[in-house]
């Protein structure tokens, strides 16, 4: 498909609709959560034309779904959601994405800026000795022989029962940091080898780890709840299932290219390559991305153990880093929602997208039953990064998903041309903003120009209803791979 071919409806100020082309092979149409502001940028990639394919899904309920952060991706869009029938729709590895699971983790700290300010620089550089960044890093975690399945099949619970963590920390992630319906053996053991010494690494690309302060609270209450207060330091994690997860997707890809004959499924795009829920296939990729999905949990929360250690080596033994919460964004998940007047069992596929249930669902931790499930937002290391809770209007107008991030609107290479890394590094610092990466590409290819106005893209968010601001937050430090 073209993006000439596209037509864009703006329904309010904060939504358009591109409707069902039967001749282009659409079963649905696609609803676009944007703005003026945004929308522009939007249009410059293939993302909306991408969404276009993901609406020709066998299977498919509902509209195919795009965040404000949407930008081109493999087969579906970053910034996609969509939901397919358990019955009669299929799954696509495009769906999850190539790092299943990558997601954030959000932990307070008892410090405030103030205390932190004076000891920033030994601080980064004590968190980056600490927590192994970079593409092929190995990780300090030393798993036994066998031990892999184990993880793959725990997730979070097996590191905190190892010593990898607080009692607590499992009650603050979504699923509880184990995904159920792991299936370790349809793991190859080239996956294994990949990701095994991999445990507890924070990767490259957009990964990073931040250590923040909260610049401005818009809703006391559900600040409160969630334990922060103005100034008070806290950390962002974002980071995913490593080469585990990669070659999970690597093979299933090819995999269900092969097989999408056998069961008449023709695509406009063989990135969306897919099979049937229920078929052997289908099932098998389900249980390797639950398995991968859990070495994700797995994986921060050693991040977070060794943090922790950092920051005890810095200040003393008495300050504490709780979890507030943790959620994926690449994953794909068996829910159920009200569509079109009937409850529906789906498939909700997000590419790049995050959950956003409401005040009272069943599925987030009681603690934050008041207020919803806690939602991270990030934007780039030289903005600002959100924190919200989700609303019903996430149930009612998108499978319970609002965006992950603030999007790219420029490649890596583009970002990176003409620049020169000591001169950035110089630029951040100056705004009080300390960096460490393990190459120069690491910074050069994740500058603020090359993402999306993060606070556009949250009044989106919070004028539909899918979620709702709590604190914005400044980083202070910034590890990338």
């Amino acid at each position: 498909m073209l993006t000439s071919e596209i037509v864009l409806e703006p329904l309010d100020q904060y939504r358009y609709r591109i409707p069902r082309n039967e001749a282009a092979g659409m079963r649905t149409h696609v609803l676009v959560f944007s703005s003026p502001a945004l929308i522009g940028q939007t249009q410059k990639d293939l993302s909306l034309a991408q969404a276009m394919n993901v609406a020709t899904l066998p299977g498919i309920v509902g509209p195919s779904l795009a965040m404000p952060d949407i930008h081109q991706g493999y087969g579906f869009p970053i910034g996609g959601v969509a939901a397919t029938d358990m019955v009669e729709g299929i799954v696509s590895p495009g769906g999850v994405g190539f790092d299943i699971n990558c997601g954030v983790r959000l932990v307070r700290s008892t410090l405030h800026r103030a205390d932190v300010q004076p000891r920033m620089k030994q601080l980064i550089d004590q968190v980056f000795r600490d927590v192994p960044c970079g593409a092929g890093t190995e990780g300090r975690v030393k798993l036994k022989r066998g031990a892999i399945d184990e993880v793959l099949t725990r997730g979070a619970r097996w590191m905190v029962e190892n010593g990898y963590g607080d009692p607590g920390d499992t009650e603050r992630a979504e699923a509880n940091g184990t995904l159920k319906g792991a299936l370790p053996n349809k793991v190859s053991d080239r996956a294994k080898e990949r990701g095994g010494p991999q445990l507890a690494t924070l990767g490259s690309g957009n990964h990073f780890l931040e250590i923040q302060y909260v610049d401005k609270v818009h809703d006391h209450p559900a600040a409160q709840t969630l334990g922060i207060e103005k100034d008070q330091v806290v950390v962002l994690i974002h980071s995913g299932s490593r080469g585990l997860g990669h070659q999970v997707c690597t093979d299933y890809v090819a995999l269900m290219n092969q097989v999408m004959p056998k069961y008449g499924i023709n695509l406009p795009d063989r990135q969306l390559a897919c099979a049937p829920i229920q078929s052997d296939e289908g099932r098998s990729y389900l249980g390797a991305m639950a398995a991968a999905a859990n070495f994700a949990w797995a994986n921060r929360q050693g991040i977070t153990h060794y943090l922790r250690d950092a920051f005890r080596r810095v200040f003393d033994d008495e300050v504490r880093l709780d979890l507030i919460y943790d959620v994926c964004h690449n994953i794909a998940k068996h829910e159920t929602y009200v569509v079109d007047g009937r409850k529906r069992d789906v498939l909700v596929h997000r590419k790049g997208a995050t959950r956003a249930f409401p005040p009272g669902h069943p599925e987030i931790p009681a603690i934050y039953s008041e207020i919803g499930q806690p939602v991270f937002v990030p934007g780039s290391m030289g903005t600002a990064s959100w924190i919200l809770v989700g609303q019903q209007g996430a149930l009612n107008d998108s499978f319970g998903s609002v965006c992950h991030g603030a999007g790219r609107v420029l490649s890596r290479t583009a970002v990176r041309k003409g620049k020169n890394v000591q001169e950035e590094r110089r630029k951040l610092e100056q705004n009080g903003i300390l960096v460490r990466s393990e190459s120069r590409d690491g910074i050069l290819e994740e500058l603020p120009e090359a993402y999306k106005d993060v606070d556009e893209v949250i009044e989106v968010v919070h004028n539909t209803g899918l979620a709702k601001k709590v604190a914005r937050l400044r980083p202070m430090g910034v590890i990338k791979g």
